[in-house]
């Protein structure tokens, strides 16, 4: 994985402490120091190409345990959102926010938290991936972007 002179998405202050903050294994810790640094990298297979998300040691797709990480697209399509009115105690002090499904265009989907959401927000949407910098670390998320939607390959599929 070659370093860019510059960080790929771009870092996003939060308030606070992260609501749960996520266990960081010696596996994972690559992916957290790079998000902290404002890039998104996950894992790829070096015998069949499938990259997995969220990294794993183990390919799910050829269970090689020949890996590398790779940096993750930047933008992506939203695939699917809800905003959340009912939250677990520890997302009190974020009550109504939106967590969104994102289709990366390398294949990858992920679920992240979608800031900057408008009500007439649609499916289909450009997103940008974003680090979001609390007090005690990163967490991914993405933005909705404005303009034109980008299109999609699971989109498309979907459509009658």
């Amino acid at each position: 994985m070659s370093e860019p002179s510059t960080p790929s998405i771009e870092r996003v202050p939060r308030p606070g402490p992260r609501p749960l903050p996520p266990r960081v294994s010696v596996f994972t810790r690559p992916f957290w120091d790079a998000l902290a640094g404002g890039r998104l990298i996950s894992t790829r297979c070096r015998q069949c190409g499938r990259v997995s998300f969220p990294p794993k040691p183990l390919c799910r797709s050829c269970w090689s345990e020949d890996i590398e990480w790779v940096d993750l697209p930047s933008t992506g399509v939203l695939y699917s959102f809800t905003r959340v009115h009912v939250v677990p105690r520890a997302f009190l002090a974020d009550a109504l926010y939106d967590i969104g499904i994102v289709d990366l265009p390398n294949g990858v989907r992920l679920m992240c938290r979608l800031l900057d959401a408008e009500p007439d927000t649609d499916i289909g949407s450009s997103v940008r991936m974003v680090s979001a910098i609390y007090e005690d670390g990163p967490l991914f998320a993405a933005r909705v972007r404005p303009g034109p939607a980008a299109s999609s390959p699971s989109l498309a599929k979907d459509v009658p």
